[in-house]
């Protein structure tokens, strides 16, 4: 799954469609976009009960940003899509959607449906889902990002995992996060997982027959010996470790999130670039 960007002059300010708008996520995405001198924020999508109407700076804290909070998605990409029709190849609104995993494939596939541009964050897509909207974009000639961290130092912790995988037989990956994440393992984890995976050689072969008296204990095993864990609980925000064992040693990566602003920067350089994408990326390191 790739696509490749080309450079389009395009000086109007970015249409930037929020959904999730109240969410801790949505609400630093929409103080992003309005800090954010190329980018006007078109719509606020939540689902939250009794905000409909409300002005969504107002309820952020952020002053009057003159956009209702609505619950209306398709109406929402709908009116979008319709007030930047003619912008052309490089044009078109965005949307950037940190809202559920049970819904984040219907609202990618909406997205690209009405020409607006998906950047989307909520984790939780399988294989098969990401490969059916891949070709759903590239048949609708709508580019889009699937991201599963926006973090620039967790792709620097992913590609020194990728690396250090060449001199380590074995690995075990541990993923933290608050306790209100609904997917496990989460999607950075298994993202990290996957570039390590490229490789082609397998891990952790088996030192003494295991037995597990508490069933899950060890993790969730993939296909390539790896062993992947997840903790949740209140005060976390995202952490993730990649620990890599040999004789005599071990060699351990951690990335910590202590502030969700840490993700802006990546969400913003996407929302920049992704209507010049040509098909669905996957992966904040193919835009770096």
């Amino acid at each position: 799954m790739s696509a490749s960007p080309t450079t389009i002059s395009n000086p109007a300010p970015i249409p930037v469609v929020v959904a999730g708008a109240l969410g801790r996520m949505g609400a630093e995405v929409v103080r992003a976009v309005r800090d954010a001198a190329d980018c006007t924020l078109v719509a606020a999508i939540d689902t939250s009960p009794g905000k409909e109407g409300a002005d969504v700076g107002l309820e952020l804290g952020l002053g009057e940003l003159e956009v209702a909070i609505t619950a209306d998605f398709e109406g929402s990409l709908c009116q979008a899509s319709q007030a930047v029709r003619d912008a052309g190849p490089g044009g078109g609104a965005v949307l950037v959607d940190f809202t559920h995993p049970s819904v984040a494939y219907d609202h990618c596939r909406g997205a690209i449906a009405y020409g607006v541009h998906p950047v989307i964050g909520t984790t939780g897509l399988s294989p098969e889902q990401l490969q059916d909207l891949a070709i759903f974009a590239v048949k609708a000639g709508v580019g889009g990002a699937v991201i599963p961290n926006f973090s620039v130092g967790m792709v620097l912790l992913q590609q020194a995992a990728a690396a250090a995988a060449r001199f380590y037989d074995f690995c075990e990956l541990t993923e933290l996060h608050h306790n209100r994440k609904a997917d496990a393992p989460s999607g950075t984890c298994l993202k990290t997982a996957e570039l390590i995976e490229e490789l082609g050689k397998s891990f952790n072969a088996l030192q003494v027959e295991e037995h597990e008296t508490l069933a899950g204990c060890r993790g969730g095993l993939r296909d390539s010996g790896l062993r992947l864990h997840s903790v949740r609980l209140p005060g976390l925000v995202a952490h993730q470790e990649v620990m890599f064992g040999g004789p005599g040693e071990t060699y351990t990566l951690r990335h910590d999130t202590i502030d969700r602003s840490a993700y802006m920067p990546g969400v913003l350089h996407t929302v920049r670039r992704v209507r010049q994408l040509e098909g669905l990326l996957y992966g904040l390191e193919r835009l770096l």
